[in-house]
């Protein structure tokens, strides 16, 4: 933990008035749950400061954690300290106007792939950067004050950005920092409600994933969800993008991959692996992330194809030089 980092960040956030915090489009619960959390945090610590944040982008599935706030002027960015949370490059920001403001302040926990920002705060080893807010938190409990709502954005961060706090980086200082928060009286049953329980339509979906998933020689597991298949179950993107939950537990299968067609003709591709590395497949084919969970685009079915091609040789490497996978 960089204590020093952390008071840096924490000075600069005194000086300001006006505070924005952005995060990474194509929302997940981590980005949410960080903006939403330090934004209720630093509006509890400092009601006389304006903390907003700014996205034109919008979660249906993650709505009751909390809502952007109202646009504001071009203008009011000039004097404002910009925290960009959950976004490893400034192409990914959601909110583009993050360069009008006077300073940026970087949190991250994805590999370092663009350096920004005049203060910056990168731990590759956390497993969510919501446990950065709540190591946050907890170095300067003194000082800030948390709240329920806070917290329970920060909780929900934590959980699903650590898959229930079963992937890798998840260590007993994760543990020690959602137990805090637990301590704020989250509402546990009512939280899991809103992330777990599925409408009808998604379980006919699910079944028909597994009717139609893949699998390679070596053990890749995909599958393709086009935008027919999207109208048909009436998924939206995000809901769409959630197949690869899906693939997570077939027994062989150390790499599991969804493909998710998008308007625009691209294919949005999500990564995920058990005990080896996938972000350097991914980083082949425009995109990169975590060690084993990673995302990518491909353009064409060849390409696609070619990517699968990519995962297959690695895992049949990878169960060819290592025992002891499952």
């Amino acid at each position: 933990m960089n204590k020093a980092i952390m008071r840096a960040i924490l000075d600069k956030i005194k000086e300001y008035r006006r505070i924005l915090l952005f995060r990474h489009g194509r929302m997940d619960g981590d980005c949410v749950g960080a903006t939403i959390g330090l934004r209720a945090l630093l509006r509890a610590t400092y009601p006389e400061k304006e903390v907003l944040v700014i996205d034109d982008q919008q979660s249906e599935y993650l709505a009751f954690a909390g809502q952007a706030d109202a646009q504001i002027p071009d203008a009011a960015y000039a004097e404002a300290l910009g925290i960009v949370l959950d976004t490893a490059d400034r192409e990914r920001i959601s909110n583009q106007k993050y360069s009008l403001c006077r300073e940026l302040v970087k949190i991250d926990h994805h590999i370092e792939a663009d350096a920004y920002g005049s203060l910056s705060w990168v731990e590759e080893e956390r497993s969510s950067v919501c446990e950065m807010v709540a190591a946050f938190y907890a170095a300067f409990r003194d000082e800030l004050k948390m709240t329920k709502e806070a917290a329970t954005a920060i909780y929900m961060g934590m959980v699903t950005d650590s898959g229930r706090f079963r992937f890798e980086g998840v260590n007993g200082d994760t543990l020690r920092l959602a137990g805090l928060m637990l301590d704020q009286g989250v509402e546990i049953e009512t939280l899991y409600a809103h992330l777990y329980l599925q409408e009808y339509g998604t379980l006919k979906f699910k079944a028909y994933v597994y009717e139609q998933m893949g699998r390679t020689e070596n053990g890749v597991a995909y599958i393709f969800v086009t935008e027919e298949m999207q109208r048909q179950y009436g998924l939206d993107f995000e809901s769409a993008s959630n197949v690869i939950s899906y693939l997570e537990n077939i027994k062989g299968c150390l790499c599991w991959l969804a493909f998710i067609e998008c308007a625009d003709g691209s294919i949005r591709v999500r990564l995920r692996s058990r005990f080896l590395a996938i972000n350097e497949v991914a980083s082949r084919y425009h995109g990169g992330g975590h060690a084993c969970a990673s995302g990518s685009t491909v353009y064409n079915m060849e390409e696609a194809q070619r990517l699968i091609a990519d995962a297959d040789a690695l895992v049949g490497e990878y169960k060819r030089t290592h025992a002891g996978w499952m």
